[in-house]
């Protein structure tokens, strides 16, 4: 092979592998945002180790360069087979061991390691064909590694995750990583091995191509295992969107559970005792228009609509797949009452704070009902900025709810999310009521001025409420009240987010 047609291997090479190590490292990012939520936090834990671990492998691949050719095929070969297992090592053990942090560690250190020690060995490679300057070769080699992580960074979330998903995805990166190493270096520098090197080298890229292959077919229904030993119920339904992971559980005695990212939404058992607390005190006015934020489930939309003077709700849903499962699968249609065959309903499927920055609209009620603020994507819908943007769409005598976690079990959120309310100019009055399936849960009605907790004079019979029940509602036991020193939660600094992650993990 010419020297110029080796060079260029090489450097396809190191185009290639740095592709696969972002690769590895986004999904690592990725999967621990999905399930753990924190989405800076695993970030940051994979980001700086697995650069601290690169440094370190550089180092140790110093006494490897006299043995350059064999050592990167190995080197590829390991990362290869942990690469394309990471995402499912570290699905194995969130689901089965509870572990899911220190291996975690372990992975995003080693691969670290792995990926560090490619470079000094590719550059002895690229040495060893023509000997150039060493500011040249180190311009050929960075420009390819940077030109392959752009390639690895745009493929991860718009063809391997939308396509594959993030197990198979791995799984397909760590076959072309095998196959890239090993074939760089039998085809270029393959007359330098002895023979029992080839041979060795290639058993171990066939045997962790076939280990990668296997799991691949298999991948289906280790998920489906992991994912049946997160739940206590049977799983009846479950998908990826581009936004969340959606489960629905039915137990054998009829309760079906809707989740989101491993969260829990609702429990068909007491469901209505959320959902009344949410919606009929705001209503206790003009609630001619009525805006839903969040709620895709219908279920706050089913008992708005129980009020016949209602003539136009709108509910603004960022995950489309949540509004079709909310129309078409049987157990949610019959609980939400198919509310969305209701001629006054609109469906906007968009991001709920973009769409509050140009919608112009004015709504006598806005009910927000967002998932927890346990990750950076929904910390801003607890922020005073959105607050800010929903008094904006208020008429004059409109008013707000907010369901806003538990005073109980998270009072610093349940607290910074009236403190945010009260920065965005709006006056506010806290109440809770009990939902088994949550515990004690909290909400805020707010307005422009002080709002009344009461039912509206032409509520339906409800199961959970009466006007005695509201007012109790309002009284909070000394371990629930309001705490000093919280401050509001903003987008520059979510504090709502860090409330939240201190509460939640010790439970």
């Amino acid at each position: 092979m010419s020297q110029r047609l080796a060079r260029i291997a090489v450097l396809a090479a190191v185009f290639v592998c740095a592709a696969c190590g972002l690769v590895y490292e986004l999904a690592l990012v990725a999967l621990g945002s999905y399930l753990i939520g924190d989405t800076v936090g695993q970030a940051s834990i994979v980001l700086s180790v697995m650069v601290f671990a690169m440094g370190i492998g550089a180092l140790l691949a110093k006494p490897l360069q006299r043995r350059a050719e064999a050592a990167f095929a190995g080197i590829e070969i390991a990362l290869a087979l942990l690469g394309g297992l990471s995402v499912l090592l570290l699905y194995a053990a969130f689901a089965w061991l509870s572990l899911y942090i220190p291996v975690l560690v372990v992975i995003a250190l080693t691969l670290g390691l792995l990926i560090g020690a490619e470079i000094p060995l590719l550059m002895v490679l690229l040495q060893r064909i023509r000997r150039q300057d060493a500011g040249s070769a180190v311009a050929d080699l960075f420009a390819a590694d940077y030109v392959g992580a752009l390639l690895g960074g745009l493929a991860f979330p718009f063809i391997l995750l939308p396509v594959f998903g993030q197990i198979r995805g791995a799984l397909l990166v760590g076959a072309l990583n095998a196959v890239v190493g090993l074939g760089l270096v039998l085809t270029v520098f393959g007359k330098k091995l002895a023979r029992h090197t080839r041979t060795i080298l290639s058993v171990g890229a066939i045997a962790v191509t076939v280990v990668l292959v296997t799991t691949f077919a298999l991948a289906g229904r280790f998920e489906l295992s992991a994912r049946q030993a997160l739940y206590a119920d049977p799983v009846v339904h479950a998908e990826r969107t581009p936004y969340q992971e959606i489960v629905i559980t039915e137990s054998f005695d009829s309760d079906v559970r809707f989740y989101l990212n491993g969260d829990l939404q609702f429990s068909s058992v007491d469901e209505y005792r959320y959902h009344e607390a949410l919606v009929h005190p705001v209503l206790a006015g003009p609630h001619d228009r009525v805006l839903i934020l969040g709620g895709g489930d219908g279920l706050g939309l089913r008992e708005v609509l129980s009020y016949q003077d209602v003539h136009a709700v709108t509910l603004v849903e960022l995950d489309p797949r949540v509004i079709d499962l909310a129309r078409t699968e049987p157990s949610l249609v019959e609980l939400n009452g198919n509310a969305f065959a209701d001629p006054r309903v609109e469906v906007v499927n968009a991001d709920a704070f973009t769409w509050l920055r140009h919608n112009a609209s004015r709504y006598d009620a806005v009910i927000v009902d967002m998932p927890d603020p346990d990750s950076t994507a929904t910390a801003k819908l607890y922020s005073v900025e959105f607050y800010a943007l929903v008094k904006r769409v208020l008429t004059d005598d409109g008013r707000m709810v907010v369901q806003s976690g538990s005073p109980y079990f998270a009072p610093k959120t349940y607290w910074c999310v009236e403190r945010s309310i009260q920065e965005a100019g709006l006056v506010s009055v806290p109440y809770s009521t009990s939902v088994p399936s949550f515990g004690d849960w909290g909400f805020h009605l707010a307005s422009a001025k002080l709002p009344q907790l009461r039912l509206p004079d032409n509520a339906p019979a409800l199961r959970s409420l009466d006007a005695d029940s509201l007012r109790a509602a309002a009284v909070f036991p000394v371990d629930r009240r309001r705490l000093p020193g919280i401050e509001a939660s903003t987008l520059m600094r979510p504090l709502v987010l860090e409330y939240a992650k201190q509460e939640w993990q010790n439970y």
